[in-house]
């Protein structure tokens, strides 16, 4: 599945992605990404070219016994992906042509989709393939994270923006965060309540993050670290600031840089291992699921779905 709208997907690019793909499929029994009723080790690109697009033609992919889906764009395409194909026999796989591609890199592939597919097609043809777990919300899967309150309201920024996304990439970001804190979010009232299984629930959200996966997120090619907690075979991971104040937002951040994680504190909450929780509040609040924006709600039901999908692994390659 390409989108060919995202960041770093470009014309010569999914040719050269196209021509790694059918040379590495010399080795794979079954489709990539392709029709399944044509001959073994073929091929098909796909483009999509609006939201939930990719999700219907991962869903028909599965149903016809295609072997795997790639999903070549931002982090959104692979998430539809994901959703497509979750509990089926079908694998994903990840291809980066997004502005961060947090969710490539967190796998260890580079930032670019050139060199990222010899990973790839290596992964494929080894049969590099391993199911992991997702987290998921209100009957939605996630990849790596959801962004409940101040994050989501940033990435609605950034979306009003969104044809200079391309172009402008983490500066964007940088000016959307600035200007939702200082003119478009509510610094003074909570905005939520968070209950998991175990502990006193936190009745005064301003920000949380669920974590599938870590990092976070990436500014530039610096990982933002929130929790090494979360990864693809554990429970989710839910960190809650419970103020806007400067410091503590900065205070945060600074130590995810740092990397080892957030420190939990009498303004930052942090829950690991969890298998489910939930985010309530009576006025609505906004939140985003892996870098999608997807409005505002007043309820989030989560829960880990272990096992969820199954999912090709990289393979890092020398002297091609």
């Amino acid at each position: 599945m390409v989108n060919a709208f995202a960041s770093s997907v470009t014309a010569r690019n999914t040719v050269v992605v196209h021509r790694a793909l059918m040379h590495g499929a010399d080795d794979v029994a079954g489709d990539v990404a392709g029709n399944g009723a044509t001959a073994p080790n073929e091929i098909e690109v796909v483009e999509t070219n609006r939201r939930g697009h990719a999700t219907r033609f991962a869903q028909d992919a599965a149903r016809r016994g295609v072997d795997v889906v790639i999903g070549y764009g931002g982090d959104g395409t692979l998430n539809e992906v994901a959703t497509g194909v979750a509990g089926t026999d079908t694998a994903i796989g990840v291809l980066p042509g997004g502005s961060t591609n947090v969710f490539a890199r967190t796998l260890g592939m580079p930032n670019d989709p050139v060199a990222a597919v010899t990973q790839l097609a290596a992964g494929i043809a080894a049969k590099a393939i391993e199911p992991i777990g997702l987290g998921k919300v209100n009957g939605r899967y996630f990849c790596f994270h959801t962004g409940v309150g101040y994050d989501a309201a940033v990435v609605k920024e950034v979306e009003r923006r969104a044809s200079l996304k391309r172009w402008l990439g983490h500066p964007l970001f940088i000016y959307a965060a600035l200007r939702t804190w200082a003119v478009n979010y509510d610094r003074k009232h909570p905005h939520f309540a968070v209950t998991t299984p175990t502990g006193d629930p936190v009745t005064d959200g301003y920000l949380t993050i669920v974590l599938n996966t870590n990092p976070y997120t990436y500014l530039g090619n610096r990982p933002l670290d929130l929790s090494p907690a979360a990864t693809l075979d554990r429970g989710l991971v839910a960190i809650t600031f419970r103020t806007m104040q400067v410091r503590a937002l900065l205070g945060g951040l600074g130590g995810a840089l740092r990397g080892g994680g957030v420190k939990a504190s009498p303004t930052l909450d942090v829950r690991t291992d969890l298998e489910a929780l939930s985010i309530a509040h009576d006025v609505p609040f906004p939140y985003q699921l892996d870098g999608d924006y997807l409005g505002e709600t007043k309820s989030l039901e989560f829960t880990h779905v272990p096992n969820a999908v199954r999912l090709v692994r990289p393979i890092a390659t020398t002297g091609r």
